[in-house]
């Protein structure tokens, strides 16, 4: 069977990422290739505002996808989306439900209690994703309830919802201003989930922190199911931001912040020589912004009811670009007292160039991957071009081809034409002597 070809797009506040991938009969991830675009002034807090700046910026990628080596000549016709940013949130649904003898859980009455709690969602929000928190079973608490029997079911899910608007714009921006469709829609923090999260830091407790530019998602894990959603208005950009209140330019503040921005001043000499200004009043902004940013992280440990020692001994997995701030990881470890691990990519995904494997790119990667789990083919090759014909005289077309034997008609037309000759000439010969006599 021949490997599926996959594509994704993921937009975020600062960037818009597009990737295509291969998939195996095995079911392996090959990531062939990723392209990027700036997205600053076309998308804010991880929601489109700019449609048309957003989808020419798609148009490109694609286009520069499609010259790769390993995907030409192939032609993207589809993809699958990643939605986040501020306009996603969590909120729970419970449904329950009473037998009058003992009945099995079968994956029917699991769908079932998945659309009942679908149908819960508000009337102003569209219900994107619909997780499980817990299931119990006669007033048992029961992590697979599937194949079990009970008379009585109480089914907790987490409905993940985003505004209308935000799912019309990505409508919009892919397929309705260019020839591709869009295969499926996944949110962003639950991909990267299943993409950097193992099953023993799901079960025991864990916080994963995707910290990107203009927007902190935050998701709490336990019992291997997501027990907490929420999504924060504040990102890297806002240390930029108060760089920019000395007197830079957006992109120079920016520069600034990577060259020698410093969440915890564990490197104070570090880079200093490349910068003429005063490098401890910049580091004063990014170390109070960077702990304000902590701050509001850890906080949401207590608003789930959980505490990082007792009950999320997994401690905090981070992803995103902000993490790339230095010492900020650090910072986190010493405000929560908890373990503190950067996301990566699993051994199982391949990845044709290494310089892809930076953590930029997980976002991304974690679409292809969760649309790895049901391939549908995003590409096509183009239609084979017949040669074209070109009609020539036979003798000249003909010209090429060994010469054959003569058939019995040819010769026969030969012979007439040599005797019609030959009557002609002894005629000839006749009138000539006629003439001199």
């Amino acid at each position: 069977m021949e490997s599926k070809y996959i594509a994704a797009i993921e937009i975020g506040s600062s960037h818009i990422r597009a990737a295509v991938g291969a998939v195996d009969e095995t079911g392996i991830l090959s990531v062939l290739g990723i392209e990027e675009e700036c997205a600053i002034d076309a998308v804010r807090y991880g929601c489109i505002q700019n449609v048309e700046e957003v989808s020419n910026r798609i148009n490109k990628l694609i286009l520069k996808l499609q010259n790769h080596q390993s995907i030409a000549p192939r032609k993207i016709k589809a993809v699958y989306v990643a939605l986040g940013g501020r306009g996603t949130m969590g909120s729970s649904a419970l449904v329950e439900r009473q037998y009058e003898e003992e009945t099995e859980i079968t994956p029917d009455v699991l769908r079932q209690l998945n659309d009942e709690a679908r149908a819960q969602g508000f009337s102003d929000r569209t219900v994107v994703e619909v997780l499980p928190r817990q299931f119990v079973i006669d007033n048992l608490e029961s992590a697979n309830p599937r194949g079990s029997f009970g008379r009585e079911i109480r089914a907790d899910f987490n409905l993940i919802t985003c505004k209308p608007q935000v799912q019309r714009n990505l409508t919009r921006a892919i397929s309705d201003r260019q020839p591709i469709a869009i295969k499926g829609i996944f949110v962003r923090q639950t991909a990267l989930a299943d993409l950097v999260l193992t099953s023993d830091e799901k079960k025991l407790g864990c916080m994963l922190v995707d910290c990107g530019a203009e927007t902190t998602t935050v998701s709490i894990y336990k019992n291997g199911f997501l027990q907490y959603f929420a999504t924060l208005p504040i990102g890297s950009r806002c240390i930029t931001r108060d760089v920019m209140t000395l007197g830079f330019p957006e992109e120079k503040a920016e520069e600034i912040k990577r060259l020698i921005g410093d969440a915890i001043n564990i490197e104070p000499n570090i880079r200093k020589h490349d910068f003429d200004g005063d490098a401890i009043e910049v580091n004063n902004y990014v170390r109070a912004r960077a702990s304000e940013l902590a701050v509001n992280i850890i906080e949401q440990c207590k608003y789930a009811g959980y505490t990082f020692t007792t009950d999320l001994p997994g401690g905090i997995i981070l992803v995103g670009g902000a993490i790339k701030l230095r010492g900020f990881s650090q910072l986190i470890e010493q405000q929560s007292s908890v373990k503190v691990r950067l996301g990566g990519l699993p051994a199982d995904i391949r990845v044709s160039d290494t310089r892809l494997q930076s953590i930029d790119t997980l976002d991304v990667i974690a679409i292809l991957n969760q649309a790895a789990m049901a391939p549908q083919e995003c590409t096509e090759l183009p239609e084979p071009v017949a040669p074209p014909v070109v009609e020539d005289d036979d003798e000249d077309h003909n010209a090429h081809l060994p010469k054959k034997g003569k058939t019995k008609k040819e010769k026969k037309q030969g012979a007439s034409t040599i005797d019609r000759f030959m009557g002609r000439l002894s005629k000839f010969f006749q009138e000539t002597d006629e003439e001199d006599e």
